[in-house]
């Protein structure tokens, strides 16, 4: 198995699995940051040193970027765009697009639950490099956007309205679809609540999404599954219990309803393995996920 390295020279498969199910606990916001180092202390009795191993999974931003904001392939701008019902009046986004004049076939960017982090902006790159018109809204703008670090950003996102945010990405899905640069055909691919919120936006939107990507995302309300039109391509983590146990139910719905998908367990990986930023990234699974996504992508919005 190929690992990752931290700055500290911690690698992936050093990681005791306790302290990835602890940073699980914190990045989804059930425990803080300094219970989260408290419980990490408290394995050292245990003789792991798990204090390093669990700061070694903070982010590193630094480390994400893989497509430069000056890449000439792409042309990158932060836009507003209207959102009625949602957390604000308008919301700020991250629209990449290809050079040239388009139109181009348009894929929405979801992020994490702690708004428009680095690494989302990549992400973004990353498709406009390809071929894509992208756009990444920050589910933040209504209380002034990513503050610059996960922490305050999982505390701002956890305090909004639920609702009335992915509203705001519902918005940010028929304005982009409708962009003057966009050819018409609407993606979406989102990590972690982006992978949820990708689901939902997969039965609220119907025949105007034409594909989607959800990578270890909840999975959609299993009544509202049959209202899915658009295939799927789901990208689930080996280790990551909670997602997981919601599959069978999913999947069920799924081939009840009919509907077109594929999905792919990544062994040994953990929740977030796509993340460049941090030691819980595997670089196999993630190019290879990564590969299947611009594929899928290809197929259904050229």
């Amino acid at each position: 198995m190929e690992t990752s390295t931290s700055p500290s020279g911690i690698a992936q498969i050093d990681i005791d699995q306790r302290v990835y199910d602890l940073y699980d606990e914190y990045c989804h916001g059930r425990i803080d940051r300094r219970e989260y180092l408290k419980r990490a202390s408290a394995l050292a009795a245990l003789g792991i040193p798990a204090v390093a191993m669990a700061s070694a999974l903070l982010p590193q931003y630094a480390r994400a970027q893989t497509i430069s904001f000056t890449d000439p392939r792409i042309k990158a701008s932060y836009v507003s765009f209207p959102s009625p019902g949602g957390t604000a009046e308008s919301v700020r986004g991250y629209l990449v697009q290809p050079t040239g004049n388009g139109p181009f076939p348009a894929v929405l960017v979801i992020h994490e639950n702690r708004g428009l982090n680095p690494y989302i902006e990549d992400v973004a790159r990353r498709l406009a490099a390809s071929g894509f018109l992208a756009l990444a809204p920050d589910g933040l703008s209504s209380l002034g956007g990513y503050p610059g670090n996960d922490d305050d950003g999982r505390a701002m996102q956890a305090k909004l309205d639920q609702a009335k945010l992915r509203t705001d990405m519902l918005n940010a899905a028929r304005w982009l679809k409708g962009n003057k640069l966009s050819n018409g055909k609407l993606g979406v691919v989102g990590f972690c609540w982006g992978g949820g919120t990708s689901n939902f936006l997969a039965v609220a939107l119907g025949d105007d999404l034409q594909a989607a990507v959800p990578y270890y995302g909840a999975a959609a309300e299993t009544d509202r599954v049959k209202d899915i039109k658009a295939p799927l391509l789901i990208h689930y983590a080996e280790n990551d219990t909670n997602i997981n146990a919601m599959w069978p139910a999913f999947e069920a719905a799924l081939k009840a309803g009919n509907i077109r998908y594929e999905a792919h367990v990544y062994p040994g990986t953990q929740h977030g393995f796509h993340n460049n930023s941090t030691p819980r990234y595997q670089e196999a699974a993630a190019n290879q996920s990564w590969e299947r996504t611009l594929a899928f992508f290809r197929k259904h919005l050229s």
